[in-house]
């Protein structure tokens, strides 16, 4: 893919002339731009471009078809591991594509391809409203919607993917172009749920909920009661409403101020997530884990602005050793493999052992839906350990990978969006629906120029 040095050279010219920010790897700004949020990932792109307008990003993506290179978008680089070389690439950075609308009326929202879950959150509050964002406020919006996005109300409704609107994006050619269900339904497909495959988005519109409370909290114990936690919560998950979202976890906490000090420095297990009920009725559906006797109960009446923070996700740029799988239905043998693997006397260094309830609306085809209509996964399984020092992410490394071949019995394909390392991305989709992004693929990008974390190949 990579032209001589001579066309490289110029295009990489052209590229200083079309955007106002290019680092290439001998300026000074090169090294702090090549970072994505998960630190133990090294990129060493050809360049760095971070465009300020729709318009750059086009310059951009036409001198890098002129110099024969790829081209990467990246917004904040949550999910940057499965990201193959990028020494033929510009790392397009669309973090300064900041714009945030909202129409209250029409319940919906336009924000840039570089937006922070943050950012619209506190947008739509004041108008009584709820976005389907995820579980950090320093979250993209694009990565997040292109690949999926489950959060605390997706199993009411349905993934963010499935909630898209349209979508203004630069194709492979630098064309721009607006789509729609009306304007190219295929493409449009495809950007729901196929990831950034197909162009550089440089905006999404979807649709917003009038949501402004929720009866949400968590519940703690003890890491050492992880297995009679672990195997009422997944018991309780089959028989829940689709008004609840939870998760539950073993976690081993570091001893920092960031920590709230009940947990600072504990191994605990914990539930966590959010019911769309009135008070009352809330309290009925939280019953059997309250049964449980948990030393922490948190769980109350909360504006829904607050759930961006319920999960406690690092904020920031973090060092981290993360895996992860789709689980189906998990019998007691699963959940005894689980707490094994990553609960008290394992051994383990796992930051976070977690699995998220699925199923509800996320477990059925929406019905208008792209690429990705469901999951068909009961849990999803996410692994992962804080690891600043060499030696602490192999150990971290170890331990994911320890707990996920512990939990391959149960596996059931992959959600992309949890996948930090490379995976077959097909194994996130159903065949019939692969083989159309691979089609839609060959149309839009016959020359393999957009190059994705989870990379849909064109069809032959």
């Amino acid at each position: 893919m990579t032209s001589n040095p001579i066309d490289v050279h110029r295009g990489l010219d052209e590229l200083r002339a079309a955007c106002a920010t290019v680092h290439l790897p001998e300026d000074p700004g090169y090294e702090g731009a090549r970072h994505p949020w998960q630190l133990t990932v090294q990129q060493w792109p050809a360049a760095v471009a971070q465009p300020r307008t729709a318009d750059e990003v086009a310059a951009v993506v036409r001198a890098a078809a002129r110099a024969g290179l790829r081209v990467a978008p990246q917004s904040t680089g949550h999910n940057a591991g499965p990201l193959e070389g990028l020494e033929d690439a510009v790392l397009l950075r669309t973090s300064s594509l900041g714009e945030v609308t909202i129409d209250p009326e029409r319940r919906r929202a336009r924000v840039g391809g570089g937006v922070l879950w943050g950012d619209v959150v506190g947008k739509v509050a004041p108008a009584g409203l709820v976005a389907l964002h995820g579980s950090s406020p320093d979250v993209g919006v694009a990565g997040f919607s292109l690949g999926g996005g489950i959060g605390w109300l997706a199993r009411r409704f349905g993934m963010q993917c499935n909630n898209l609107l349209a979508a203004e994006l630069v194709l492979p050619d630098g064309e721009r172009a607006r789509v729609d269900a009306d304007s190219d339904p295929e493409l449009f497909w495809a950007l729901r749920g196929g990831g950034g495959n197909f162009g550089v988005v440089t905006a999404l519109e979807f649709a917003l909920y009038p949501v402004t409370s929720v009866y949400g909290g968590a519940l703690v114990w003890d890491w050492r009661d992880a297995s009679r936690v672990f195997a009422r919560w997944t018991q309780w998950t089959s028989e829940a409403p689709d008004e609840v979202s939870s998760s539950c976890r073993i976690l081993q906490l570091p001893s920092i101020e960031a920590v709230p000090p009940p947990l600072r420095g504990r191994q605990v297990a914990m539930i966590d997530g959010a019911v769309l009920a009135d008070d009352e009725a809330a309290e009925k559906i939280l019953a059997p884990l309250r049964e449980l006797g948990p030393e922490i109960d948190t769980f109350g009446r909360m504006p829904a602005a607050d759930l961006v923070r319920l999960h406690g996700d690092p904020e920031g740029p973090t060092p981290a050793a993360a895996s992860a799988s789709m689980l189906g239905s998990l019998p007691a043998a699963g959940v005894d493999a689980f707490v094994e693997a990553a609960g008290a006397g394992s051994g383990s260094s796992l930051t976070v052992a977690e699995l998220r309830q699925l199923g509800g609306a996320c477990g059925r085809p929406h019905p208008d839906a792209g690429a990705l209509p469901m999951l068909h996964g009961e849990f999803a399984m996410y692994a992962c350990a804080l690891a600043a020092e060499p030696e602490a992410l192999r150990i971290g490394e170890r331990d994911a990978e320890r707990l996920e071949a512990a939990m391959s019995p149960w596996a059931c394909g992959h959600y992309l969006n949890f996948a930090e390392r490379p995976v077959d991305a097909a194994l996130g989709f159903g065949a019939e629906a692969y083989e159309r992004l691979q089609q839609i693929r060959r149309r839009v990008d016959p020359d393999g120029r957009m190059l994705a974390n989870h990379r849909v190949p064109a069809a032959a």
